[in-house]
């Protein structure tokens, strides 16, 4: 049952094979088992959830069930859920009970889903491994020693190790890409404004942006149909026709024209993760698709760019954690000064104070020509690359990580190493694109991920492109042996 997706789970339980209850209480059970081990979940909401099936399972008897009315899923705790504890995975906010729904969870309580919890993450969503949780670190189902990627590595875990059958994450420089690719699922990042973001709780507003994590295209389609759309509570929110992204998961691919950024092949790619790439793109040829060489220029400048920009508006957006509103507040301060300083060294942790100072100081009024704005410039040229490469190929293709999960705790003290490790996603938010990470094989036991980037508003193409390769393979559906 839960190595089924979520096009079999929605079969099973139209058919009446399976009610909703019965499901949500083999997920819980299986959280309840294997959680532990894995510390995958801030908060599990059993009560609510089986409250959830028993309402699914009434639609399905008066006919007005959905494709997904009674499928378990879990929310990144970073979207605020009415009444249920939205951490970040902060002791900030580890009081914190949101009193409203983020849009996201409102769309897909209308769907009928079931929420199973809420899952852990990096502090704030910053870091790329899920080890500056308040909450303690998360590990990887293929590798208890090793990492899930981060920071929706809550959300990965769990679906890896088929905990819920699917779930939400966010990607503000590959948060949601490379986990997935460190634990073999789908993760698709859709473009800026695709997703409502009301409701997020914001690190880097030009940045951040909702997606699906999943076990095969086809279900990230599924999501996609309830996420996408035009939100009015979200001034970021385009207004743009949203498809239906099921209904081309079939087309062909004969004719596509498919782009290898050289800057991507560097030296930096541990050639065994190249060496899956270029057998994913052998398939795609045997599809039809023809390869070109492209270039994106300015994609050395990806890492500074990045942490310059984010860090700045991280800088500005956790200014409201004052200890004075609501969340953590220190004990007994002696003056406005002390609570300040005090609450917001007790509460934040040390990335997320490293970022707030590096924000600071580039907005700082003797550096902000020199950083911040040089660096908006720079993003400029970057949007630029990529518009130049979509107009000689209609998708670009290369690897989602520069090597596989590391060890927990093998990076934690070289902030610049681990920041490297989002080098091939990054560009894909400052450009506000679509990007989906796949399953493209294994290096010595561990997954390997494959980006596929697309422009602006074409998540169905992606999707597209992305499910006909995982018709002919089968990576996507290996399990880590232990959770079987």
């Amino acid at each position: 049952m839960h190595t089924a997706t979520l096009t079999e789970l929605s079969i099973a339980l139209k058919n009446k094979k399976i009610s909703s209850r019965e499901l949500t209480e083999h997920f819980l059970a299986r959280i309840k088992q294997y959680d532990p081990a894995l510390n995958s979940f801030i908060t599990v909401t059993a009560e609510q959830a089986l409250q959830q099936a028993d309402h699914a399972d009434e639609r399905y008897s008066k006919g007005t069930a959905g494709p997904l009315t009674g499928i378990p899923i879990a929310h990144k705790d970073i979207f605020c859920t009415d009444g249920i504890k939205t951490s970040c995975a902060s002791q900030m906010l580890d009081n914190f009970i949101a009193p409203y729904d983020a849009s996201l969870v409102t769309a897909f309580k209308q769907a009928g889903t079931v929420l199973l919890g809420k899952t852990n993450m990096d502090e704030f969503a910053m870091g790329s491994s899920n080890e500056t949780s308040f909450y303690g670190s998360v590990k990887n189902p293929w590798d208890l020693a090793r990492v899930p990627g981060g920071s929706s590595g809550g959300s990965s875990a769990a679906v890896a190790a088929r905990l819920t059958p699917a779930a939400t994450g966010t990607d503000t420089g590959g948060s949601i890409r490379q986990p997935a690719a460190l634990c073999n699922l789908t993760g698709l990042k859709p473009t800026y404004g695709r997703v409502s973001r009301y409701g997020l709780i914001a690190f880097a507003s030009s940045l951040d942006q909702a997606g699906p994590m999943t076990q095969t295209a086809e279900d990230a389609a599924l999501l996609m149909n309830v996420m996408a759309g035009f939100d009015k509570k979200d001034s970021t929110s385009m207004d743009e026709p949203v498809p239906d992204y099921t209904q081309s998961l079939n087309d062909s691919l004969e004719g596509l024209k498919i782009g290898l950024p050289k800057e991507y092949f560097s030296a930096d790619l541990d050639p065994k993760i190249a060496a899956c790439i270029k057998k994913a793109i052998k398939h795609y040829e045997s599809l039809g698709a023809s390869i070109h060489a492209v270039s994106l220029p300015n994609c050395h400048l990806v890492i500074p760019l990045y942490y310059i920009i984010a860090s700045a508006e991280c800088s500005s957006n956790l200014a409201r954690y004052d200890g004075i509103r609501y969340g953590y507040r220190c004990n007994n301060p002696k003056d406005l000064r002390d609570l300040y300083e005090r609450t917001r060294a007790e509460g934040f942790g040390d990335e997320v104070k490293r970022r707030i100072l590096m924000g600071t100081y580039v907005l700082s009024a003797g550096y902000y020509d020199a950083y911040y704005i040089k660096a908006q410039k720079i993003r400029a040229l970057m949007i630029q690359d990529f518009a130049q490469a979509f107009k000689q190929v209609d998708i670009l293709i290369g690897p989602t990580t520069p090597s596989t999960a590391f060890k927990l705790g093998e990076k934690t003290k070289d902030p610049v190493s681990m920041y490297l490790s989002d080098i091939y996603t990054i560009a894909v938010n400052l450009a506000g694109l679509p990007a989906v990470s796949i399953p493209a094989g294994f290096n010595d036991g561990l997954p390997v991920g494959m980006q596929l980037i697309s422009p602006a508003f074409t998540e169905a193409k992606l999707l597209n492109v992305a499910h006909r390769y995982q018709q002919i393979t089968d990576w996507h559906k290996e399990l880590p042996e232990n959770f079987k």
